[in-house]
């Protein structure tokens, strides 16, 4: 299945993409006299297997007999994981971003944190911050947790996985290289957009096996596949389990592939600036665009 997240009065609500539709949850699950009503992603990520396939089952019915209710009028995203309680993300996890900006493979998997405040949706206008003048973009694969996971094996860490996600992981490099913790460059308002959707592991198959690209305002920056992962999505998940619990809704971000403004000779680097749109996208994950705008333009917006 494919989940997302929309705004309506200002409050999130709970989206499945069904066919190129999306359908609006609590409104078809009123209409339909469902005793459940899921209102929320993290409601759905926390779901046995045996629930999901149910309302799984529930969504295709109410399509079919057409008693979904399709939102129709222009959609304002949101983020597709809305409250998770831990993103953590991995650094120069690509060997061909590792080789561009001569850093050497990491023998273990380099990790960092960013906060809910950085999360935004598709679409979503974001904010180029005064205090930088090096903005560049990053695609990374997303793994969201299902299950509550510690001491997890490799073998059995992708069974843990709710589902993937495009993520940009948007960095301020001179505030990401004033020290040696990365945190200050990773963590302004909406430097995470996330979506469009959620979808399920099992649409997915192989999270190591799939081509991801970034165009900056319709140039091709970025074009790879997560097979050239140095550290892959069943190693992190077992790495991470065994240093701390995740939890279900938890967001990984896996690494950035070449092609990065960072990776170039230094007098050919062009940052992000106000005015453009820069969209990633994941082979069956879906693209994800945003607009940077000036420092304050939201505030007054």
């Amino acid at each position: 299945m494919k989940f997302a997240t929309f705004l309506k009065n200002e409050n999130e609500r709970l989206a499945v993409q069904v066919d190129d539709r999306l359908i609006d949850v609590v409104e078809t699950a009123k209409k339909n006299g469902w005793n459940e009503i899921y209102t929320d992603v993290m409601q759905v990520i926390e779901l046995d297997e045996i629930p999901l396939k149910e309302f799984e089952d529930q969504i295709k019915e109410a399509v079919s007999n057409n008693n979904a209710v399709i939102i129709e009028e222009e959609v304002v995203w949101g983020p597709c994981v809305t409250k998770p309680h831990k993103i953590i993300c991995v650094g120069l996890n690509y060997r061909k971003h590792a080789d561009e900006t001569n850093s050497p493979y990491p023998e273990v998997p380099i990790l960092f944190n960013k906060f809910d405040n950085t999360l935004t949706g598709h679409q979503c206008e974001i904010e180029v911050p005064s205090v930088t003048n090096e903005l560049d973009y990053e695609v990374e694969l997303g793994i969201v947790i299902g299950k509550r996971t510690k001491n997890v094996t490799q073998e059995e860490a992708l069974s843990h996985v709710f589902g993937y996600c495009t993520v940009n992981d948007i960095s301020a490099r001179d505030l990401q290289m004033r020290t040696h913790q990365w945190l200050l460059g990773k963590t302004s308002d909406g430097f995470s957009p996330v979506g469009p959707y959620l979808v399920t592991s099992d649409e997915v198959g192989d999270p190591n096996n799939l081509n991801l690209k970034t165009y900056v305002n319709g140039e091709l920056r970025q074009n790879s596949n997560t097979s050239d992962m140095i550290f892959t999505c069943k190693e992190i998940v077992s790495y991470i389990s065994k240093y701390m619990t995740l939890e279900p809704g938890d967001l990984i971000l896996t690494g950035t592939p070449e092609g990065v403004v960072f990776g170039l000779p230094v007098e050919e680097r062009v940052y992000l600036q106000p005015g453009d749109e820069v969209s990633v996208e994941i082979e069956k994950l879906g693209k994800l665009t945003n607009k940077f705008v000036k420092d304050g333009a939201l505030q007054h917006a």
